[in-house]
């Protein structure tokens, strides 16, 4: 009887405690009271008893703590799962299978162990309804559970707090167990959803994700907000800014669109171009990526993967993360080769071949496709010497190549435009970039995204042979050399070009700059000479050759529109 007495006194404490809270943190006035007084639809006809649907004095399961009024699920949970999972999640413990009880879905609310018949509820409902409550049996879409959270797993994933780190609002159970209750207090909903502090600029996600330089990315800054137009880029939260979003801009830790990494859309891009569409971001890119000439990240679903090893074949494909980390982008800006802001913290692969996990150089991003893991399968020009391998061709032992790995192999180009000079690096988007690239148009979205120009060209730049030279046909030459030098007869280079890119006053001309240039490097010849042997063929000798003579002078041995050379010097 002693028991009995100390057992009603302890759990008397414990309602009175309860009651005692203050309004805003009271049970009472959240929906979890489903009682006739509960402010939420759901509540029962009859029970007034606020803690009974949960908590019991008498025949509570034996199995779990807090003198808990409701079995268990025995369903089997599909739970979360990713490549870049660190943890070893099994199935729902603790104070969350207790969770589960009610919002997977198969158990009845009013089906208390304290009495033999169920609670009922107003309009007839039995089991929670669908909704952003119900979790149902599958958990693969929600933030994982049940899984010791120690120092071990932040130390093998190297982005999570110390456990002993977190705040005091983030509690793991007695054993050490990451469960609802992490994030979520079932008894006071001050902070709506549950949620055991404010969560404005993610301030509970980061309470464990640690995400490296997260602070300084755009994600975590702009205050950016949505016009208006298109979709709401945020329909789960209450927050109207980038900033205030932060992790939520992307992600949802229940019920996610995207499994695994609990992105808010399954498709991949959408949860880029939600935002990145003018509608958030100053610029759009959906409108670039639905250019004629594009990176097609619609064109592919599920593909990607955060862990593929681009030294390996990996399945052709391209995404937004391909090119961009959005834990780190940001808007500063480097000068080549650096990488700028909207590119850090993106794996590559070096001049070498070596995969590195963070690229140091913007060419190293644009090799994980464009190197030896080709996305390409054809050259568009049949090249006298082919090469689909652009880190090959921009090796910095070739006998030419454009700067974009190391400033150039010629001491004397006088083409150039300033401010460009021979001690100049380029990137690859200084070529390769929109049609309406802000940095010489003043409107557009920088970068690769699309391009009416073939090869995703900022300017045109036409292969054709028999083209009539203009200001446009080259334009993508035209950017870096000017056309007034190349033209000139008298150009201090020696080489007649306004006899071979112009009419040529003996005929032959009208001859596209790519008939004898390979733009990105050349092995075994000087001035990026690599024929395109559909324009130009062996001589009546067989011979298809240029020879560098030294500054400013050469030899051709070829046939071009008829005309034969044979060791044919200039000047």
């Amino acid at each position: 009887m002693k028991v009995n007495h100390l057992f009603y006194a302890v759990f008397a404490t414990i309602l009175m405690s309860v009651a005692s809270l203050s309004r805003a943190a009271s049970i009472v006035d959240t929906r979890h009271n489903l009682s006739i007084s509960g402010p939420g639809s759901i509540r029962s006809t009859t029970e007034n008893r606020v803690c009974i649907f949960c908590h019991t004095p008498h025949n509570a399961s034996r199995d779990v703590p807090y003198l808990w009024n409701r079995a268990d699920s025995t369903v089997n949970y599909t739970t979360y799962a990713s490549s870049t999972l660190y943890a070893t999640v099994g199935q729902p413990t603790g104070a969350s299978k207790m969770c589960l009880s009610c919002h997977d879905g198969t158990i009845a609310l009013g089906a208390v162990l304290s009495q033999p018949a169920e609670i009922p509820f107003a309009g007839g409902i039995r089991f929670l309804p669908d909704g952003p409550s119900k979790l149902g049996t599958d958990i693969s879409d929600d933030h994982p559970v049940s899984f010791p959270y120690d120092s071990a797993l932040a130390a093998a994933n190297g982005e999570l707090v110390e456990p002993s780190a977190l705040p005091q609002e983030v509690k793991l159970d007695n054993t050490g167990m990451l469960q609802c209750t992490a994030c979520h207090d079932p008894h006071d909903d001050t902070y709506g959803k549950f949620l055991v502090m404010e969560n404005s600029f993610s301030a509970l996600c980061i309470s464990c994700h640690d995400r490296t330089n997260w602070n300084f990315s755009a994600h975590a800054t702009s205050l950016a907000t949505w016009n208006g137009a298109g979709t709401d880029p945020w329909p789960h939260t209450e927050y109207t800014r980038v900033d205030e979003n932060a992790c939520e801009n992307c992600h949802q830790p229940h019920s996610a669109g995207g499994h695994a990494r609990l992105l808010n859309y399954a498709i991949e891009e959408d949860n880029c171009l939600v935002c990145h569409d003018g509608s958030v971001a100053a610029t759009d890119i959906e409108a670039q990526l639905i250019k004629q000439y594009r990176h097609g990240v619609q064109d592919y679903t599920g593909i990607h993967d955060p862990t593929e090893d681009f030294t390996t074949l990996v399945q052709s494909h391209v995404e937004c993360v391909d090119c961009h980390n959005p834990h780190r982008a940001n808007n500063d800006t480097a000068s080549a080769p650096d990488v700028p802001g909207s590119l850090l913290g993106v794996t590559g692969i070096s001049a070498s071949n070596t995969p590195v996990k963070e690229s140091a150089y913007l060419y190293e991003v644009c090799f994980k496709c464009h190197a030896d893991n080709n996305a390409l399968s054809f050259a568009e020009i049949t090249r006298q010497n082919p090469q689909l391998n652009t880190r090959l061709e921009f090796d910095t032992i070739n006998l030419s190549y454009h700067p974009v790995e190391d400033i150039g192999q010629n001491p004397d180009v006088p083409s150039l435009l300033s401010p460009y000079t021979v001690s100049s690096i380029i990137y690859c988007t200084d070529c390769h970039n929109s049609d309406d690239n802000p940095a010489t148009l003043g409107i557009g979205a920088s970068g690769p995204h699309g391009s009416m120009n073939k090869y995703i060209l900022e300017s045109n730049y036409t292969t054709a042979d028999n083209t009539v030279e203009s200001s446009y046909e080259y334009a993508m030459c035209y950017k870096c050399h000017d056309r007034s030098s190349i033209l000139d007869a008298t150009n201090p280079s020696g080489f007649p070009h306004s006899s071979h890119v112009g009419m040529g006053p003996m005929g032959g001309g009208n001859v596209p700059c790519s008939a004898c240039h390979d733009p990105h490097g050349v092995t075994n010849n000087t001035h990026l000479i690599n024929f395109d042997i559909n324009i130009v063929s062996p001589n009546t000798a067989l011979e298809l050759d240029f020879v560098d003579l030294g500054t400013y002078t050469g030899s051709c041995s070829l046939s071009c529109h008829g005309v034969d050379h044979a060791d044919k010097t200039y000047p």
